[in-house]
């Protein structure tokens, strides 16, 4: 595991930085993906967990999205357009930064086609996964990511998301990195393993939570 990949789980999978909990994260990103919006009483039944839990989790992460009803919107996978499209069985998705495209697929066990467009050039970016995760083809195939881990706490979208991007070419990227001495610039395979990686890291965690919660309320039956 090289330096990066440690700094991104570290960042990633924990709640105290990030705001992520697998256990309410992994249920949500599986229930947006099918395309409508979330209620609390949704989120609270798939993750096992009480709504008053649901709303103290949620709330971790400020940047989550609702509608005028309450409704989750979007907590990184969203139905908010942005520059990274996200299609999944032929539902159009978006996601908050260009690293969740390359994971998601493997949390919410499906295949997935992702265009993103370029920050500088506004060349489109395309990648196809399978079920897994697995890249199935990059086009164009100089493409690379950009990643910068923040040194602080802070709301995942603007301390995290907004500058893991897309860009055609790693000459592309360049001004980015010059402009962010502490980033690095990945290429698509080596993105995903980073992304492999915090799937399975949250899947493995999210499944922890679920026994958990299993043999609390096996000890509280009557």
């Amino acid at each position: 595991m090289t330096a990066i990949d440690e700094k991104t789980l570290a960042y990633l999978l924990s709640p105290s930085r990030s705001g992520l909990d697998p256990s309410l994260f992994v249920p949500l990103l599986r229930l947006l993906a099918e395309g409508e919006p979330v209620t609390i009483a949704e989120l609270a039944t798939a993750s096992g967990r009480s709504e008053n839990t649901v709303r103290r989790g949620l709330s971790s992460v400020p940047d989550a999205e609702y509608d005028d009803d309450g409704r989750i919107l979007g907590l990184a996978l969203t139905l908010r357009p942005t520059p990274h499209r996200f299609t999944v069985a032929g539902r159009q998705l978006y996601t908050w930064c260009a690293l969740d495209t390359l994971f998601f697929p493997a949390l919410i066990g499906k295949a997935a086609t992702i265009e993103s467009t370029s920050p500088d050039s506004g060349i489109s970016v395309r990648v196809t996964t399978g079920t897994d995760g697995t890249i199935t083809s990059v086009q164009p195939d100089t493409a690379v990511l950009s990643l910068l881990i923040p040194d602080h706490d802070g709301p995942v979208r603007s301390s995290f998301c907004n500058q893991v991007h897309y860009f055609a070419s790693r000459e592309e990227a360049q001004p980015w990195l010059d402009a962010h001495p502490d980033g690095e610039v990945l290429d698509i395979e080596a993105a995903h393993r980073v992304g492999a990686a915090v799937a399975s890291s949250m899947l493995a965690q999210a499944d922890t939570a679920d026994l958990d919660s299993v043999t609390q309320d096996a000890y509280s039956a009557p």
